[in-house]
């Protein structure tokens, strides 16, 4: 039985790895950085803490860390501000979900950029909670955002259900014991092992029903 559904925001409820791919990208190549061929699948689920230090470190960005989490989350505050690419009917499965689970989002996208995005999708008021992985330890694909975020909703891990789309977000959810829906982009899909450990593959975030939740193993 499944007692709360935790949702992942991006490439779930929004479609933005594409935009933070094309910031970040451009973010790289202004600064003196080069973007590798592997690059958007390794930053996929990675805290703000660690995608900066690795825009700064491995892909030779000349600036710090903590000046690139903070420009490279300005842009994207910015083009959020012109148009949230909201993904679907994303915003109307949310709501068909909570009102028969308690809701957690567990995200890595950064706090403010959060509240931003459900702000302006209406979805505020869908979730009890709400928690980035600027908060947690360690980014995705540990399982520590999804384990606080049950803690949160006072549920246990085993009996939460987790929407991802992405493979380290699969592997975060599952390592958390939770039943993984997954939802994988079309630009980004699963990879082998990723794919193994979801409950349930659909092809798209509006075939989310209550019913899926109902029958998950």
């Amino acid at each position: 039985m499944v007692d709360a559904v935790i949702f992942d925001l991006d490439g779930v409820i929004v479609d933005s790895e594409p935009v933070w791919e094309e910031v970040r990208r451009a973010y790289v190549a202004t600064h003196g950085g080069t973007w590798q061929p592997d690059s958007q699948r390794r930053l996929m689920g990675m805290s703000t803490g660690e995608w900066a230090q690795y825009l700064s470190g491995e892909l030779g960005v000349t600036r710090t860390a903590e000046q690139v989490a903070t420009e490279v989350v300005d842009e994207m505050t910015r083009r959020y501000a012109e148009r949230v690419p909201l993904i679907d009917d994303a915003d109307e499965v949310v709501r068909r979900i909570a009102a028969r689970w308690p809701l957690g989002l567990a995200s890595s996208s950064p706090t403010r950029l959060i509240a931003a995005t459900l702000a302006v999708t209406g979805l505020t008021d869908s979730f009890r909670t709400t928690l980035s992985t600027e908060e947690t330890a360690r980014g995705k694909p540990a399982p520590d955002v999804y384990l606080a975020v049950a803690r949160r909703l006072g549920v246990d891990p085993t009996r939460c259900a987790a929407v991802e789309d992405s493979s380290n977000g699969v592997r975060s959810a599952a390592a958390a014991g939770m039943r993984v829906v997954a939802v994988p982009h079309g630009s980004y899909p699963l990879d082998p092992d990723a794919a193994q450990l979801a409950a349930v593959t659909l092809g798209s975030v509006d075939e989310l029903t209550p019913e899926v939740v109902e029958r998950l193993p």
